[in-house]
């Protein structure tokens, strides 16, 4: 997609028809106590608009459509080849509106136009497209039973689901979750992050525009307490499936045991490590690796790369090269094209981040904030154990640890509550193969910072969540369950002989 001007993408803002109401049943609708909150703009502080706060009554009315849609077929009965024919409509409405959602997710969440231009909405796209395409080629299975029995090993999706999401990437994790649990035929409650509800909105008004039945797909937006909690409490909820910080995952444990043991899914958070060993080649790319790991979307992104553990002897040479480019990576209006680094996205994750920054000991580069926006910063802590090497700080900050082998990289990578990801550089096959299998993260890339693709499952180990995987065909799983169905064949004469 080609990049606009500066003040070709503020014309754009201004034009934009912000949707304000939640979308339940097929239709917008406001908040039933006619409550709303502000949404604004993190760059500018301004007031975007004015949106529906739901609550358990909305959630109760929505759960019920949902249901119903599920029970009567309208979605989960109708022939794969259909689901499949409207989700790639939904993509090509998308396509069609592209520009105007990259505009509106950049005001809604802080994030660059060039991310959300050349990254999220493409992204949206291929994740929807590629869930889509998979529906009709998921085969159920045969089970290998005796000569007078049949046994039919069948995937049924799950029922009604909540979808939590998060605020860093409101437009792609919506994707990766409803692209697999539409496929699979459920019902979806999708709760945005409050901070972010703008987009999510939108694309449930163009899944009806795209033949996606009323009831299947609905959007409510509000507050964790008043609506989040009750989603992971409803009785007739069937899976909830979370994206976002530890403390608020756990909860949805608790809040499954207090109601009907729905199932959980959990994605949480990251203190991901990148390991540079003393022979790793082409220091120069290995720094704009780590540079993009760790300062990409403002470091609000669960799978940065926060913590740099780099042998002695090659750590001053990265280092400099690393502050080389990170100057590249300017602060800046989010609407401007040539900005890399945008806003934070609220006042109380800008506060977070700063108590983080006045903990620094020996800060390399960076360092400075300013009412809402944060520099790329380098920071050398003395110890593993200082808080900026062990907390989530979700922001531009990247942490330096020196070590003396590879061995001791390894122990301290993997001295954490976290597994969700985690990098080595090094040019010895045997290390970089070693490495990746000793490091405890659901993935491990090897000389170079990434996620996978849309066709590996991406999750994490230990406090980075569990339960299940998103992207790739093992995200289906989630949203369906197995049924055995077993038919006895034998003859009737012989039956009754034995």
């Amino acid at each position: 997609m080609t990049l606009l001007t500066h003040d070709e993408y503020k014309a754009i803002a201004k034009g934009l028809d912000l949707p304000t109401c939640a979308y339940i049943d097929g239709a917008y609708r406001p908040a039933r106590s006619g409550a709303t909150f502000a949404t604004t703009n993190p760059a500018t502080g301004e007031t975007l608009c004015q949106v529906a706060a739901c609550d358990g009554q909305d959630l109760d009315f929505a759960v019920q459509k949902a249901r119903d849609a599920f029970e009567d077929g309208r979605w989960s009965r109708l022939p794969p080849s259909q689901r499949k024919d409207c989700l790639i409509r939904l993509c090509k409405l998308i396509t069609r509106n592209a520009r105007e959602l990259a505009v509106m997710e950049s005001l809604d969440s802080g994030k660059t136009i060039y991310d959300c231009e050349t990254v999220d909405v493409p992204e949206t796209i291929a994740c929807l497209k590629w869930h889509a395409e998979a529906i009709d080629k998921i085969y159920d299975q045969l089970a290998p039973a005796s000569d007078d029995h049949l046994a039919l090993v069948l995937r049924e999706p799950i029922g009604v689901v909540g979808l939590v999401l998060p605020w860093n990437f409101p437009l792609l994790m919506l994707a990766w979750k409803i692209g697999p649990a539409l496929a699979a035929g459920c019902s979806v409650i999708v709760k945005p992050a409050q901070e972010t509800s703008l987009t999510a909105l939108k694309i449930a008004e163009l899944a009806s525009e795209a033949g996606i039945p009323r009831g299947v797909l609905n959007v409510l937006p509000g507050s964790g307490p008043d609506l989040g909690a009750p989603i992971g409490r409803h009785m007739d909820i069937d899976l909830v499936s979370f994206t976002g910080s530890t403390v608020t995952g756990k909860r949805f444990l608790s809040y499954a045991a207090e109601s009907n043991a729905k199932e959980i899914v959990l994605e949480m958070g990251g203190k991901n490590p990148a390991i540079v060993l003393d022979d790793a080649e082409n220091l120069d790319r290995v720094a704009q690796h780590v540079v993009n790991g760790a300062f990409w979307n403002m470091g609000e992104n669960c799978s940065a790369t926060s913590r740099l553990i780099v042998h002695a002897a090659v750590k001053d040479a990265l280092l400099a090269r690393i502050a080389h480019h990170a100057r590249q990576w300017n602060v800046g209006d989010p609407l401007d094209p040539e900005t890399r680094l945008g806003a934070l996205v609220s006042e109380a994750h800008f506060a977070k981040v700063c108590s983080y920054l006045d903990k620094a000991e020996t800060l390399v580069f960076g360092g400075k904030a300013d009412k809402g926006f944060v520099e790329a910063t380098l920071v050398e802590v003395s110890s593993s154990d200082h808080p900026l090497a062990r907390e989530e700080i979700f922001g531009p900050v990247l942490s330096v640890i020196t070590v003396a082998s590879a061995e001791e990289a390894i122990r301290i990578a993997n001295d954490s509550d976290y597994g969700l990801c985690a990098s080595i550089f090094t040019a010895n096959i045997k290390k970089a193969l070693r490495g990746a299998r000793d490091l405890r993260a659901g993935t491990v890339t090897v000389n170079s910072f990434g996620e996978g693709d849309i066709s590996t499952p991406f999750g994490g180990f230990k406090q980075s969540g569990f339960g299940g995987r998103d992207n790739g065909l093992h995200a289906h799983d989630q949203y369906t369950q197995l049924k055995t169905i077993w038919i006895d064949l034998a003859d009737d004469d012989e039956e009754a002989v034995a």
